[in-house]
């Protein structure tokens, strides 16, 4: 009788589609039981077996800092989830929101913080960051972001690369009310590796910051930087058409080693089957709409989804599209014209994407844009207002909290000021769309990390450069 697969591509239309066919076939890696370097009872069985499945080989080993019951009253809050409450209050304790409302909600047993004439949102979240992979200061030794040496790399994990002590994790922290981050892999191939979650919070090791419970992601380019890198070394990809064609065949590789029955372990095809499953997401940088439509074709051919497009110059073109694949477009307020695909940028891109009904996030990969996304996501706001566009404030705040939660995996945690979801909160001295506002406190889990009126709440790196107004710098 024939084996049953995993995946398969359909020969009527060449599109695959990821099918179902009967039990799911086991991948090597989660077989085992053990965890690593552990001897077996069973003599026959292996002396060493990989970490199991539920657990993972690097496992988050994030312990909330410890925080008090807090209420802030009087502030105007932003729930990240299109609501704004005027004269609101925020109700948080052991970690979790406990409760957001108005001025009657009873304060009883909590620390009472007045926010009159000052604004609350939740914590700031960067979908796409290189904190850590490409840490300050910027020197050839700490060039770790892109295994730039084979056009595809799914094997590599960007956590592996991450330093604790970039000293841009508390200047995001601290400026721009960062309290969770991606961190990708750079994008000279056309598949980079898997992407890291973390939250923002002191800590040695990568483990201690890995957002609990977070899924992979997965990076993705196309464009102009896989086929400059490589075809600039006289090999392929050197065209688009070439990019496609290496994507393309090495998802049919991973689709094939899905289907084995007993395949060696391979770490570039567990990350690619984690992929398939819908286990890890796609962020694939691209900036124009062609390319993107393309992409979108290819997902659907190789049986996975997009998450979202990073950086997207062009996708206020096709709106409709992303809307109806369900594909979030992670961009900049007003970054355009550098290269040839990023030509066709405007500065009106968000507002268009929202006007469509399409998910919008403001993203920075930048170690300063982290610092003031707010900002960012005010400039987009303005260019929309002009040219005619109604774009609420508590909406633009989602941009920036709740969208990109969502495009993250992780909105059922964090992302808005919701009863059971971690107390990642910020209290900011004016109104977050200001250029002349910034964070006065920010809680992580309900931890006061930073407050700008008490040195002692600001946390700095072991390798600290001394930026003004952080540290014991005077």
């Amino acid at each position: 009788m024939a084996r049953e697969l995993r995946f398969g591509v359909s020969e009527k239309t060449g599109w695959s589609s990821l099918v179902a066919i009967g039990s799911a076939l086991a991948l090597a890696a989660c077989a085992t039981t053990g965890t690593a370097n552990a001897a077996s009872d069973d003599d026959d069985a292996p002396r060493y077996a990989a970490a199991t499945e539920d657990e993972g080989p690097f496992p988050s080993t994030y312990s909330a800092y410890p925080g008090r019951p807090t209420a802030l009253v009087g502030a105007t809050v932003f729930d990240g989830a299109g609501g704004m409450i005027a004269n609101g209050t925020v109700l948080f304790r052991d970690g979790k929101v406990v409760e957001v409302g108005g001025s009657d909600l009873s304060t009883e047993g909590y620390d009472v913080i007045d926010g009159t004439g000052k604004f609350v949102t939740p914590g700031i979240i960067d979908i796409h960051s290189h904190l850590g992979d490409y840490p300050t200061p910027s020197v050839q030794a700490h060039n770790d972001g892109n295994e730039a040496t084979s056009p595809t790399t799914p094997e590599v994990w960007a956590e592996h690369s991450v330093w604790p002590q970039d000293p841009g994790f508390s200047r995001a922290l601290a400026n721009g009310g960062i309290t969770s981050l991606q961190i990708l892999p750079g994008s000279a191939n056309l598949m980079g590796g898997r992407t890291v979650t973390l939250k923002n919070v002191p800590s040695r090791t990568v483990q201690g910051m890995k957002f609990p419970g977070a899924p992979y992601g997965f990076k993705m380019a196309c464009g102009e930087n896989p086929k400059r890198v490589y075809g600039g070394r006289g090999r392929a990809p050197s065209t688009r058409m070439g990019n496609f064609a290496y994507n393309r065949q090495t998802w049919l590789d991973a689709i094939d080693y899905a289907n084995k029955d007993d395949p060696d372990r391979d770490l570039a095809m567990e990350t690619l089957v984690g992929v398939l499953d819908g286990d890890i997401l796609v962020h694939n940088h691209c900036y124009r709409a062609d390319e993107m439509a393309l992409v979108m074709d290819m997902a659907k051919e190789m049986g996975y989804r997009v998450t979202a497009f990073h950086h997207a110059v062009e996708a206020y073109k096709i709106g409709d599209l992303l809307r109806e694949n369900e594909v979030c477009s992670a961009i900049w307020a007003d970054w355009y014209g550098f290269k040839m695909e990023a030509y066709d940028g405007i500065l009106e891109n968000a507002a268009l994407l929202q006007q469509a009904g399409a998910c919008v996030v403001i993203h920075s990969d930048s170690e300063n844009d982290i610092q003031r996304l707010n900002q960012e996501a005010a400039k987009a706001q303005a260019a929309g207002i002009r040219m005619g566009i109604d774009l609420p404030d508590a909406d633009v705040i989602s941009w920036i909290t709740l969208n990109a939660a969502k495009a993250m995996g992780i909105d059922d945690m964090t992302g808005s000021l919701e009863p059971g979801k971690m107390a990642d909160v910020v209290l900011w001295n004016g109104d977050p769309l200001s250029v002349y506002s910034r964070p006065e406190r920010v809680w992580v889990d309900g931890a006061l990390l930073y407050d700008a009126n008490d040195r002692s709440r600001r946390p700095v790196s072991d390798f600290e450069l001394g930026q003004p107004g952080e540290g014991d710098v005077k």
